[in-house]
């Protein structure tokens, strides 16, 4: 009697580890040479080497692929979790389009973003933007309108506050600043694009972002989900030349509510057990902590990663 049940337990612990592995599962990302494309094809590759089938699926953008996971064409998204909340909600560029069906996996590592001036414009802080030049708007690029508002509310700075040199994508505010056209720009701390322009104008400065109680609070009035993360000097981080407080926002992997229990649990235990084949497959994953995979975020987890975090403790 003992034995049979020992039997029936490993037959039953064998198909679920069969389940969630037999199918291929699908990754919506950005483009090929975009942040998003390169974290999901860093989980596909750590879970295709666990037995977990996984294919990358990228698209133009978030707004295109999401809505694939919500109707369960897609089975996974990565999204900051700005864009995340935005679609769960139905807001934003979501709005009209409620995805209700997205559902959080984990929280995958910080995403940290500053406004950056030259090194020899006499700009020291946020606060020293008033009455300054500042590429702003991002039309095509909705979200990245709220995050600049949030950076420079640390520093009180409001719009009428400065002169909005109005541009569609992050991009196009860089390329303004390299012509000379705006004191200030937005982009990513890291990104290869800063590199190139410092390389045209010269040394280049993130300004710190105020870190007291009243900064704090005017930033999650903007994105209740941002917070500050001191940024350390590296060889890789153009502008960062001291220790740097900046407004960082987590990326997040998500799924629809379509995906079977056992599959998501799957993911999740192995991007857990994993995390040093992640930062192989993307240097960025360096920042992955497999005790923060569970967060309070703007949308709801799935219930498999629900019942993988309960069994792993967090």
């Amino acid at each position: 009697m003992k034995l049979s049940k020992i039997v029936m337990g490993a037959l039953c612990a064998a198909s679920i580890s069969t389940a969630a592995h037999a199918q291929q599962l699908g990754i919506g990302t950005m483009a090929p040479g975009n942040l998003g494309y390169s974290i999901g094809s860093a989980i596909a590759s750590v879970l295709s080497t666990h037995d977990i089938g996984a294919i990358v699926q990228p698209s133009g953008g978030t707004s295109a692929y999401l809505p694939l996971v919500d109707s369960g064409e897609l089975d996974f998204g990565i999204a900051n979790v700005i864009e995340s909340g935005q679609a769960a909600a139905g807001e934003a560029g979501f709005e009209g389009h409620q995805l209700k069906n997205l559902r959080a996996v984990s929280v995958l590592f910080p995403f940290r973003v500053g406004l950056f001036v030259r090194e020899d414009s006499g700009i020291e802080t946020i606060a020293d933007l008033k009455g300054k030049r500042i590429a702003y708007g991002f039309t095509n690029q909705v979200t990245l309108k709220k995050v600049v508002d949030a950076i420079l509310a640390t520093g009180d700075v409001k719009e009428g506050d400065f002169t909005p040199v109005m541009v569609p994508t992050v991009v196009r505010g860089m390329d303004d600043f390299s012509a000379g056209k705006a004191d200030a720009a937005f982009f990513a701390i890291g990104g290869s694009k800063i590199a190139e322009v410092e390389a045209s104008v010269g040394a280049l400065r993130f300004l710190p972002v105020p870190t007291d109680a009243e900064a704090e609070k005017r930033l999650k009035a903007e994105i209740p989900a941002a917070y500050v993360a001191m940024v350390e000097p590296a060889p890789d981080l153009v502008g960062i030349s001291e220790p740097t407080p900046s407004v960082a926002y987590d990326y997040v992997l998500l799924a629809g509510a379509h995906v079977p229990e056992e599959n998501v649990a799957a993911v999740v235990k192995v991007m857990h057990e994993h995390p040093d084949e992640l930062t192989a497959a993307f240097a960025r994953f360096d920042a992955f902590d497999p005790d923060q995979m569970l967060k309070d975020l703007p949308i709801e987890y799935h219930d498999g990663a629900k019942k993988a975090y309960e069994e792993l403790g967090q």
